[in-house]
Protein backbone atom coordinates (compact mmCIF):
# COMPACT_ATOMS: atom_id res chain seq x y z
CA UNK A 1 0.00 0.00 0.00
CA UNK A 2 2.72 2.42 1.22
CA UNK A 3 4.85 1.66 -2.19
CA UNK A 4 1.79 2.32 -4.37
CA UNK A 5 1.32 5.80 -2.32
CA UNK A 6 5.06 6.50 -3.24
CA UNK A 7 4.92 6.35 -6.82
CA UNK A 8 2.08 8.67 -7.02
CA UNK A 9 3.60 11.18 -4.93
CA UNK A 10 6.70 10.98 -7.40
CA UNK A 11 4.30 11.10 -10.12
CA UNK A 12 2.48 13.66 -8.69
CA UNK A 13 5.43 16.20 -7.65
CA UNK A 14 8.61 14.98 -9.05
CA UNK A 15 11.69 15.83 -7.77
CA UNK A 16 10.38 18.78 -5.30
CA UNK A 17 13.48 20.99 -4.08
CA UNK A 18 14.65 21.82 -0.89
CA UNK A 19 11.67 22.04 1.83
CA UNK A 20 13.07 25.05 3.20
CA UNK A 21 12.64 26.78 0.21
CA UNK A 22 9.11 26.42 -0.55
CA UNK A 23 7.29 29.51 -1.43
CA UNK A 24 5.23 31.99 1.36
CA UNK A 25 1.40 30.98 2.17
CA UNK A 26 -1.18 32.85 0.58
CA UNK A 27 -4.26 32.78 2.29
CA UNK A 28 -7.78 32.07 0.98
CA UNK A 29 -8.35 35.86 1.22
CA UNK A 30 -5.75 36.99 -1.01
CA UNK A 31 -5.50 33.61 -3.06
CA UNK A 32 -6.36 33.61 -6.54
CA UNK A 33 -8.95 31.10 -7.75
CA UNK A 34 -7.70 27.55 -9.07
CA UNK A 35 -9.57 25.03 -10.87
CA UNK A 36 -9.15 21.66 -8.66
CA UNK A 37 -8.50 18.25 -10.32
CA UNK A 38 -11.20 15.34 -10.32
CA UNK A 39 -8.65 13.43 -8.19
CA UNK A 40 -11.32 13.90 -4.78
CA UNK A 41 -9.97 16.83 -3.89
CA UNK A 42 -12.69 18.97 -4.51
CA UNK A 43 -14.69 16.52 -2.30
CA UNK A 44 -12.77 17.34 0.27
CA UNK A 45 -12.64 20.91 0.04
CA UNK A 46 -16.48 20.95 0.27
CA UNK A 47 -15.73 20.35 4.32
CA UNK A 48 -12.19 21.62 4.50
CA UNK A 49 -11.29 24.98 3.88
CA UNK A 50 -8.64 25.10 5.63
CA UNK A 51 -7.04 22.23 3.55
CA UNK A 52 -7.62 23.79 0.16
CA UNK A 53 -6.26 27.23 1.51
CA UNK A 54 -3.27 25.55 2.03
CA UNK A 55 -2.93 22.97 -0.66
CA UNK A 56 -3.91 25.06 -3.95
CA UNK A 57 -1.23 27.19 -5.56
CA UNK A 58 1.10 25.14 -3.74
CA UNK A 59 3.96 23.00 -4.14
CA UNK A 60 2.07 20.13 -3.13
CA UNK A 61 -1.41 21.20 -4.89
CA UNK A 62 -1.13 18.34 -7.28
CA UNK A 63 -0.93 15.68 -4.67
CA UNK A 64 -4.13 13.54 -4.47
CA UNK A 65 -5.63 13.45 -0.94
CA UNK A 66 -5.47 9.63 -1.33
CA UNK A 67 -1.79 9.78 -1.50
CA UNK A 68 -1.33 10.42 2.56
CA UNK A 69 -5.18 9.52 3.03
CA UNK A 70 -6.89 6.23 2.86
CA UNK A 71 -10.41 5.04 3.66
CA UNK A 72 -11.85 8.07 2.25
CA UNK A 73 -14.73 6.84 0.88
CA UNK A 74 -16.37 5.28 3.97
CA UNK A 75 -15.46 8.91 5.54
CA UNK A 76 -17.54 10.30 3.44
CA UNK A 77 -20.64 8.73 3.64
CA UNK A 78 -20.27 9.24 7.27
CA UNK A 79 -17.68 11.34 8.84
CA UNK A 80 -18.48 11.98 12.00
CA UNK A 81 -18.25 7.72 12.33
CA UNK A 82 -15.41 7.19 10.12
CA UNK A 83 -12.48 9.13 10.31
CA UNK A 84 -10.19 9.15 7.30
CA UNK A 85 -6.44 7.11 7.87
CA UNK A 86 -3.77 9.40 7.83
CA UNK A 87 -0.41 8.05 6.68
CA UNK A 88 2.05 9.62 9.07
CA UNK A 89 5.60 7.90 7.68
CA UNK A 90 8.98 9.77 6.81
CA UNK A 91 9.24 7.30 4.16
CA UNK A 92 6.32 9.24 2.29
CA UNK A 93 8.00 12.55 2.02
CA UNK A 94 11.45 11.34 1.57
CA UNK A 95 10.28 9.73 -1.77
CA UNK A 96 10.53 13.53 -3.55
CA UNK A 97 12.88 14.96 -1.18
CA UNK A 98 15.77 12.11 -0.36
CA UNK A 99 18.22 14.18 0.11
CA UNK A 100 16.66 15.32 3.36
CA UNK A 101 15.57 12.18 4.43
CA UNK A 102 18.95 10.68 3.55
CA UNK A 103 21.21 13.65 5.42
CA UNK A 104 18.45 12.97 8.64
CA UNK A 105 19.25 9.57 8.80
CA UNK A 106 23.34 10.15 8.53
CA UNK A 107 25.03 9.35 11.95
CA UNK A 108 27.91 12.16 11.92
CA UNK A 109 30.38 10.12 14.24
CA UNK A 110 32.42 13.43 14.38
CA UNK A 111 29.81 14.39 16.90
CA UNK A 112 31.02 12.29 19.49
CA UNK A 113 29.27 8.90 20.83
CA UNK A 114 26.78 9.02 23.41
CA UNK A 115 28.01 10.80 26.89
CA UNK A 116 26.37 11.45 29.87
CA UNK A 117 26.63 14.79 31.45
CA UNK A 118 27.39 13.55 34.87
CA UNK A 119 30.88 12.45 34.23
CA UNK A 120 34.20 14.75 34.54
CA UNK A 121 34.24 15.10 30.78
CA UNK A 122 30.70 15.71 30.70
CA UNK A 123 28.97 18.96 30.56
CA UNK A 124 28.63 18.95 34.36
CA UNK A 125 30.99 16.97 36.48
CA UNK A 126 29.11 17.97 39.94
CA UNK A 127 25.11 16.83 38.34
CA UNK A 128 24.93 13.97 40.74
CA UNK A 129 25.73 16.88 44.07
CA UNK A 130 24.02 19.63 42.69
CA UNK A 131 20.74 17.57 41.54
CA UNK A 132 20.74 15.03 44.35
CA UNK A 133 17.06 13.71 45.26
CA UNK A 134 16.53 13.93 40.93
CA UNK A 135 15.65 11.09 38.89
CA UNK A 136 18.23 12.89 36.72
CA UNK A 137 21.22 12.00 38.44
CA UNK A 138 20.57 8.22 37.41
CA UNK A 139 21.71 8.55 33.79
CA UNK A 140 21.33 12.65 32.10
CA UNK A 141 23.24 12.07 28.87
CA UNK A 142 24.08 14.54 26.15
CA UNK A 143 22.14 14.73 22.74
CA UNK A 144 22.84 13.15 19.91
CA UNK A 145 21.57 13.12 16.31
CA UNK A 146 17.95 13.50 16.03
CA UNK A 147 17.32 10.64 14.35
CA UNK A 148 18.09 8.96 17.87
CA UNK A 149 15.43 11.27 19.91
CA UNK A 150 13.39 8.63 20.67
CA UNK A 151 15.11 5.81 21.57
CA UNK A 152 17.53 7.81 23.13
CA UNK A 153 14.80 8.55 25.52
CA UNK A 154 13.72 5.29 26.36
CA UNK A 155 17.01 3.72 26.91
CA UNK A 156 18.09 5.80 29.41
CA UNK A 157 18.42 4.55 33.07
CA UNK A 158 15.89 7.09 33.73
CA UNK A 159 13.50 5.81 31.85
CA UNK A 160 10.43 3.34 33.26
CA UNK A 161 13.11 1.28 35.51
CA UNK A 162 15.74 0.32 32.44
CA UNK A 163 12.42 -2.03 30.63
CA UNK A 164 13.38 -0.84 27.14
CA UNK A 165 16.96 -1.82 25.93
CA UNK A 166 18.67 -2.90 22.38
CA UNK A 167 17.69 -5.47 20.68
CA UNK A 168 21.64 -6.54 20.43
CA UNK A 169 23.22 -5.23 23.04
CA UNK A 170 25.28 -2.40 22.52
CA UNK A 171 26.35 -3.03 18.82
CA UNK A 172 22.63 -0.78 18.46
CA UNK A 173 23.69 2.20 19.65
CA UNK A 174 24.36 3.42 15.83
CA UNK A 175 20.86 1.89 14.79
CA UNK A 176 18.84 4.14 13.15
CA UNK A 177 15.26 3.35 12.30
CA UNK A 178 11.72 2.92 13.54
CA UNK A 179 11.95 2.38 17.67
CA UNK A 180 11.01 -1.12 18.03
CA UNK A 181 13.26 -2.31 14.96
CA UNK A 182 16.11 -1.08 17.69
CA UNK A 183 14.65 -1.88 20.82
CA UNK A 184 13.02 -4.19 22.61
CA UNK A 185 10.29 -4.18 25.74
CA UNK A 186 11.46 -6.51 28.35
CA UNK A 187 8.58 -6.23 30.61
CA UNK A 188 6.33 -4.56 33.33
CA UNK A 189 8.04 -6.55 36.18
CA UNK A 190 11.52 -6.13 34.45
CA UNK A 191 13.91 -3.68 36.38
CA UNK A 192 17.60 -2.96 36.66
CA UNK A 193 19.43 -1.78 39.90
CA UNK A 194 20.38 1.82 39.93
CA UNK A 195 17.38 2.80 37.32
CA UNK A 196 14.22 5.58 37.89
CA UNK A 197 10.78 5.13 36.89
CA UNK A 198 10.46 8.40 35.06
CA UNK A 199 8.44 9.52 31.99
CA UNK A 200 5.50 11.08 30.57
CA UNK A 201 3.26 11.53 27.44
CA UNK A 202 4.03 14.99 27.12
CA UNK A 203 7.32 14.86 27.01
CA UNK A 204 7.08 11.88 24.56
CA UNK A 205 4.95 14.31 21.92
CA UNK A 206 8.49 16.83 21.43
CA UNK A 207 10.56 13.34 20.37
CA UNK A 208 8.24 12.33 18.03
CA UNK A 209 5.57 12.88 15.48
CA UNK A 210 3.24 9.95 15.69
CA UNK A 211 0.71 11.46 17.85
CA UNK A 212 -0.23 14.55 16.32
CA UNK A 213 -3.71 13.14 15.35
CA UNK A 214 -4.11 10.95 18.71
CA UNK A 215 -3.22 14.17 20.79
CA UNK A 216 -6.00 16.50 21.79
CA UNK A 217 -4.63 19.91 21.35
CA UNK A 218 -2.15 20.92 25.03
CA UNK A 219 -2.83 17.01 25.99
CA UNK A 220 -6.25 17.77 27.67
CA UNK A 221 -8.46 14.49 27.53
CA UNK A 222 -10.17 13.36 24.50
CA UNK A 223 -7.67 11.89 22.28
CA UNK A 224 -6.29 8.48 22.19
CA UNK A 225 -3.57 9.82 24.81
CA UNK A 226 -3.49 12.75 27.32
CA UNK A 227 -1.26 14.12 29.89
CA UNK A 228 -2.39 11.36 32.20
CA UNK A 229 -1.95 8.60 29.66
CA UNK A 230 0.26 5.79 31.07
CA UNK A 231 3.35 6.50 29.49
CA UNK A 232 4.17 2.42 28.12
CA UNK A 233 0.74 2.66 25.94
CA UNK A 234 2.29 6.13 24.95
CA UNK A 235 6.18 4.38 24.55
CA UNK A 236 4.38 1.00 22.49
CA UNK A 237 3.16 2.94 19.91
CA UNK A 238 5.47 5.79 19.19
CA UNK A 239 7.74 4.20 16.09
CA UNK A 240 9.39 7.34 14.57
CA UNK A 241 11.53 10.30 15.82
CA UNK A 242 10.33 13.54 14.83
CA UNK A 243 9.27 13.36 11.39
CA UNK A 244 8.75 15.93 8.32
CA UNK A 245 5.16 16.86 9.72
CA UNK A 246 6.80 18.97 12.49
CA UNK A 247 8.28 21.20 10.91
CA UNK A 248 6.18 21.54 7.47
CA UNK A 249 2.55 21.65 6.51
CA UNK A 250 2.23 17.86 4.32
CA UNK A 251 -1.05 19.68 2.73
CA UNK A 252 0.84 22.63 0.78
CA UNK A 253 4.80 22.09 2.10
CA UNK A 254 4.86 25.62 4.36
CA UNK A 255 7.24 25.80 7.27
CA UNK A 256 4.81 25.47 10.43
CA UNK A 257 4.42 24.07 14.26
CA UNK A 258 2.56 21.91 15.85
CA UNK A 259 3.76 21.82 19.09
CA UNK A 260 0.67 23.04 21.22
CA UNK A 261 2.70 24.43 24.16
CA UNK A 262 4.76 26.76 21.76
CA UNK A 263 1.66 27.74 20.05
CA UNK A 264 -0.51 28.69 23.17
CA UNK A 265 2.67 30.91 24.56
CA UNK A 266 3.31 32.97 21.04
CA UNK A 267 -0.94 33.53 20.77
CA UNK A 268 -0.95 34.90 24.50
CA UNK A 269 1.65 37.44 23.77
CA UNK A 270 1.87 37.57 20.17
CA UNK A 271 3.99 40.80 20.21
CA UNK A 272 6.14 40.52 23.42
CA UNK A 273 7.03 37.18 23.15
CA UNK A 274 10.96 35.58 21.94
CA UNK A 275 10.14 35.92 18.26
CA UNK A 276 8.55 38.80 17.50
CA UNK A 277 10.68 41.25 15.20
CA UNK A 278 9.24 44.65 14.77
CA UNK A 279 6.38 44.03 17.16
CA UNK A 280 4.62 41.21 15.08
CA UNK A 281 4.69 37.17 14.94
CA UNK A 282 4.48 35.54 11.52
CA UNK A 283 2.32 32.55 12.60
CA UNK A 284 -1.19 32.14 11.83
CA UNK A 285 -2.75 29.83 13.96
CA UNK A 286 -5.25 27.23 12.40
CA UNK A 287 -7.51 25.00 14.33
CA UNK A 288 -8.77 21.34 13.33
CA UNK A 289 -11.52 19.09 13.84
CA UNK A 290 -13.28 21.89 16.19
CA UNK A 291 -10.10 22.73 17.86
CA UNK A 292 -9.01 18.85 18.33
CA UNK A 293 -5.42 19.97 17.31
CA UNK A 294 -4.31 23.37 15.62
CA UNK A 295 -1.02 24.51 13.98
CA UNK A 296 0.43 27.39 13.28
CA UNK A 297 1.72 27.91 10.00
CA UNK A 298 4.34 30.67 8.73
CA UNK A 299 4.55 32.30 5.41
CA UNK A 300 8.00 32.53 5.39
CA UNK A 301 10.30 30.21 7.06
CA UNK A 302 11.35 31.00 10.93
CA UNK A 303 13.20 28.19 11.94
CA UNK A 304 13.67 30.22 15.67
CA UNK A 305 10.28 28.85 15.56
CA UNK A 306 10.43 25.67 13.79
CA UNK A 307 13.26 24.79 16.59
CA UNK A 308 11.19 25.46 19.66
CA UNK A 309 8.96 23.23 19.32
CA UNK A 310 12.04 21.57 21.35
CA UNK A 311 14.51 23.49 22.00
CA UNK A 312 13.09 25.20 24.67
CA UNK A 313 13.03 25.16 28.65
CA UNK A 314 9.42 23.07 28.83
CA UNK A 315 7.62 21.80 31.48
CA UNK A 316 6.15 18.48 31.06
CA UNK A 317 6.26 16.89 35.04
CA UNK A 318 4.73 16.62 38.03
CA UNK A 319 5.85 19.04 40.66
CA UNK A 320 5.30 20.97 43.79
CA UNK A 321 3.83 24.75 44.48
CA UNK A 322 5.82 27.09 45.91
CA UNK A 323 2.90 28.65 47.76
CA UNK A 324 1.29 25.41 50.03
CA UNK A 325 3.63 22.55 48.96
CA UNK A 326 0.63 20.91 47.38
CA UNK A 327 1.36 18.23 44.78
CA UNK A 328 0.54 19.23 40.48
CA UNK A 329 -0.49 16.21 39.07
CA UNK A 330 -0.22 15.77 35.36
CA UNK A 331 -4.56 16.24 35.03
CA UNK A 332 -3.12 20.38 35.50
CA UNK A 333 -1.72 22.64 32.42
CA UNK A 334 1.28 23.53 34.06
CA UNK A 335 2.50 19.85 32.99
CA UNK A 336 2.50 21.10 29.64
CA UNK A 337 4.05 24.33 29.74
CA UNK A 338 6.73 27.05 27.50
CA UNK A 339 7.70 29.87 29.57
CA UNK A 340 9.92 31.57 26.62
CA UNK A 341 11.66 33.31 29.56
CA UNK A 342 15.69 32.84 29.85
CA UNK A 343 17.93 31.76 32.98
CA UNK A 344 17.79 35.70 34.18
CA UNK A 345 13.62 35.41 34.04
CA UNK A 346 13.04 31.70 35.04
CA UNK A 347 13.12 31.52 39.00
CA UNK A 348 10.48 34.38 39.12
CA UNK A 349 8.47 32.87 36.25
CA UNK A 350 8.10 29.58 38.13
CA UNK A 351 7.41 31.35 41.23
CA UNK A 352 4.92 33.02 39.95
CA UNK A 353 3.18 30.25 38.15
CA UNK A 354 3.77 28.42 41.59
CA UNK A 355 5.49 25.42 40.81
CA UNK A 356 8.94 23.73 41.00
CA UNK A 357 10.45 20.72 39.79
CA UNK A 358 11.86 19.09 43.36
CA UNK A 359 13.76 19.73 46.61
CA UNK A 360 17.36 18.96 46.65
CA UNK A 361 17.97 15.94 49.31
CA UNK A 362 20.50 18.10 51.50
CA UNK A 363 18.96 21.41 52.12
CA UNK A 364 15.60 20.79 51.04
CA UNK A 365 15.98 23.71 48.65
CA UNK A 366 13.22 23.90 46.04
CA UNK A 367 14.78 23.59 42.51
CA UNK A 368 13.62 23.52 38.85
CA UNK A 369 15.07 21.23 36.67
CA UNK A 370 15.29 23.10 32.94
CA UNK A 371 15.12 21.32 29.79
CA UNK A 372 17.44 22.58 26.46
CA UNK A 373 16.84 26.57 26.52
CA UNK A 374 18.57 27.33 23.21
CA UNK A 375 15.03 29.32 21.77
CA UNK A 376 15.36 31.75 24.73
CA UNK A 377 19.34 32.22 25.02
CA UNK A 378 19.67 33.00 21.41
CA UNK A 379 17.04 35.49 21.82
CA UNK A 380 18.30 38.69 22.03
CA UNK A 381 21.46 37.19 21.04
CA UNK A 382 24.37 39.17 18.28
CA UNK A 383 23.71 36.75 15.86
CA UNK A 384 19.71 36.69 17.09
CA UNK A 385 19.89 40.81 16.46
CA UNK A 386 21.58 40.09 12.75
CA UNK A 387 18.60 38.29 11.43
CA UNK A 388 20.50 34.90 11.43
CA UNK A 389 18.39 31.85 11.90
CA UNK A 390 19.09 27.86 13.62
CA UNK A 391 18.70 26.48 10.04
CA UNK A 392 21.87 28.91 8.42
CA UNK A 393 24.29 27.42 10.95
CA UNK A 394 23.16 23.99 11.80
CA UNK A 395 21.80 23.04 8.50
CA UNK A 396 24.12 24.50 5.90
CA UNK A 397 23.27 24.18 2.46
CA UNK A 398 25.20 20.99 0.87
CA UNK A 399 25.09 18.80 -2.39
CA UNK A 400 23.34 15.91 -2.99
CA UNK A 401 24.63 12.42 -5.39
CA UNK A 402 22.03 14.10 -7.74
CA UNK A 403 23.85 17.42 -7.72
CA UNK A 404 20.88 18.86 -6.09
CA UNK A 405 21.48 21.63 -3.22
CA UNK A 406 19.63 21.13 -0.15
CA UNK A 407 19.76 22.10 3.70
CA UNK A 408 21.37 19.28 5.54
CA UNK A 409 18.66 18.17 7.63
CA UNK A 410 21.11 15.85 9.83
CA UNK A 411 21.33 19.37 12.02
CA UNK A 412 25.03 19.65 12.84
CA UNK A 413 27.39 21.09 15.08
CA UNK A 414 28.28 24.72 13.23
CA UNK A 415 32.17 23.73 14.52
CA UNK A 416 31.79 20.96 12.62
CA UNK A 417 30.69 22.59 9.91
CA UNK A 418 32.54 25.88 10.00
CA UNK A 419 33.28 26.36 6.38
CA UNK A 420 29.53 25.87 5.80
CA UNK A 421 27.91 27.28 8.49
CA UNK A 422 29.99 30.40 9.26
CA UNK A 423 31.85 31.86 6.35
CA UNK A 424 28.77 32.48 3.88
CA UNK A 425 28.47 35.69 6.57
CA UNK A 426 31.62 35.87 7.67
CA UNK A 427 33.23 36.44 4.33
CA UNK A 428 36.50 38.31 5.48
CA UNK A 429 37.36 35.41 8.49
CA UNK A 430 38.48 31.67 7.32
CA UNK A 431 37.25 28.39 8.92
CA UNK A 432 40.10 28.41 11.44
CA UNK A 433 39.67 31.32 12.84
CA UNK A 434 36.38 31.18 13.45
CA UNK A 435 36.66 27.81 15.17
CA UNK A 436 38.70 29.34 17.38
CA UNK A 437 36.69 32.20 18.29
CA UNK A 438 33.60 29.31 18.75
CA UNK A 439 35.59 27.19 20.91
CA UNK A 440 37.36 29.89 23.16
CA UNK A 441 33.87 31.26 23.88
CA UNK A 442 32.86 27.42 24.77
CA UNK A 443 35.88 27.70 27.21
CA UNK A 444 35.35 30.57 29.01
CA UNK A 445 31.91 29.47 29.55
CA UNK A 446 32.84 26.10 30.79
CA UNK A 447 34.97 27.40 33.05
CA UNK A 448 32.14 29.96 34.82
CA UNK A 449 30.23 26.63 34.85
CA UNK A 450 32.97 24.68 36.61
CA UNK A 451 33.25 27.56 38.81
CA UNK A 452 29.60 27.68 39.49
CA UNK A 453 29.31 24.22 40.18
CA UNK A 454 31.96 24.49 42.78
CA UNK A 455 30.27 27.29 45.08
CA UNK A 456 27.07 26.11 44.80
CA UNK A 457 29.11 22.84 46.00
CA UNK A 458 30.08 24.76 49.16
CA UNK A 459 26.92 26.01 49.66
CA UNK A 460 25.44 22.49 50.18
CA UNK A 461 28.46 21.14 52.28
CA UNK A 462 28.62 24.41 54.48
CA UNK A 463 24.43 24.17 55.07
CA UNK A 464 24.91 20.49 55.73
CA UNK A 465 27.62 21.66 58.74
CA UNK A 466 25.63 24.46 59.57
CA UNK A 467 22.53 21.81 60.57
CA UNK A 468 24.79 19.94 62.54
CA UNK A 469 25.81 22.74 64.29
CA UNK A 470 22.38 23.95 65.07
CA UNK A 471 21.71 27.07 62.99
CA UNK A 472 18.64 28.15 63.61
CA UNK A 473 15.73 27.74 60.33
CA UNK A 474 15.47 31.28 59.92
CA UNK A 475 18.97 31.42 58.75
CA UNK A 476 18.86 28.40 56.80
CA UNK A 477 16.03 29.47 55.06
CA UNK A 478 18.43 32.25 54.17
CA UNK A 479 20.14 30.15 52.63
CA UNK A 480 17.92 27.73 50.79
CA UNK A 481 16.96 30.93 49.25
CA UNK A 482 20.09 31.56 47.80
CA UNK A 483 20.90 27.80 46.66
CA UNK A 484 17.21 28.57 44.56
CA UNK A 485 19.07 31.38 42.87
CA UNK A 486 22.25 30.06 42.09
CA UNK A 487 21.00 27.16 40.73
CA UNK A 488 18.84 28.06 38.94
CA UNK A 489 21.29 30.84 37.53
CA UNK A 490 23.56 27.60 36.95
CA UNK A 491 21.69 24.76 35.98
CA UNK A 492 19.92 26.32 32.68
CA UNK A 493 23.36 26.14 31.25
CA UNK A 494 23.73 22.40 31.81
CA UNK A 495 20.72 21.74 29.73
CA UNK A 496 21.50 24.58 27.68
CA UNK A 497 23.61 22.65 24.54
CA UNK A 498 25.83 25.71 23.20
CA UNK A 499 28.26 25.94 26.07
CA UNK A 500 27.27 29.41 26.07
CA UNK A 501 28.35 30.16 22.16
CA UNK A 502 24.12 31.07 21.87
CA UNK A 503 24.61 33.74 24.28
CA UNK A 504 27.90 34.49 25.53
CA UNK A 505 27.01 38.16 27.60
CA UNK A 506 23.90 36.19 28.83
CA UNK A 507 26.03 32.95 29.87
CA UNK A 508 28.40 35.04 31.67
CA UNK A 509 25.75 37.49 33.50
CA UNK A 510 24.02 34.11 34.55
CA UNK A 511 26.99 31.93 35.90
CA UNK A 512 28.61 34.63 37.72
CA UNK A 513 25.07 35.67 39.22
CA UNK A 514 25.08 32.07 40.64
CA UNK A 515 28.85 32.47 41.45
CA UNK A 516 27.86 35.21 43.70
CA UNK A 517 24.61 33.92 45.11
CA UNK A 518 26.23 30.87 46.40
CA UNK A 519 28.80 32.67 47.43
CA UNK A 520 26.23 34.50 49.69
CA UNK A 521 24.63 32.14 50.95
CA UNK A 522 27.65 30.12 52.39
CA UNK A 523 28.67 33.80 54.22
CA UNK A 524 25.28 33.61 55.75
CA UNK A 525 25.58 30.54 56.70
CA UNK A 526 29.29 30.71 57.92
CA UNK A 527 28.83 33.97 60.02
CA UNK A 528 25.80 32.21 62.22
CA UNK A 529 28.55 29.64 62.51
CA UNK A 530 30.40 31.65 64.10
CA UNK A 531 28.37 33.59 66.16
CA UNK A 532 27.29 30.25 67.64
CA UNK A 533 30.29 29.10 68.34
CA UNK A 534 30.67 32.17 70.02
CA UNK A 535 28.14 31.56 72.39
CA UNK A 536 28.38 28.18 73.26
CA UNK A 537 29.90 27.86 77.15
CA UNK A 538 33.22 27.59 78.02
CA UNK A 539 34.29 24.30 78.54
Amino acid sequence: MLKNRLTLAIAAVGAAGALLSIPALTTAVNKPATKVANDGRARCYECHDEVKALKEGSKHAKLACTVCHDKLDSHMKDPEKNKPVTIIDQKLCGTCHKNQMESFYTLNRDGGARKEKGVPVGRSPMQDKLLAGHGFTFEHAEPRAHAFMVTDQFIVDRFQGGRYQYKNGWKDVDKMGKTWDVLVDKGKDFKLKETAMAGNPTCIQCKTSDHLLKWKFMGEKGGRFDRTSDVNDVARETNNPVGCIHCHDPHGGQPRVVRDALIQAVEKDKGGNIFSRGGTTDLKVISFRDGFRKIGVMAKTDSRLMCAQCHVEYNCNAGTQWSDGKKVGYDDLRTNHFPLKNSLQLLKHYKELDFFDFKHAITGARLIKFQHPEAETYAGSVHDKAGVQCHQCHMPKAKGKDGKTFSNHGVVKPKLTVRESCLGCHKDSTAEKKLYEIETIINYTKGKMRKAEYWLGQLIDTYAAAQRAGVVEDVLRQAREKHEEGHALWEYWTAENSDGFHNPSLARESLTGSIAASKAGVKILNDAMAVAKKDEPKK
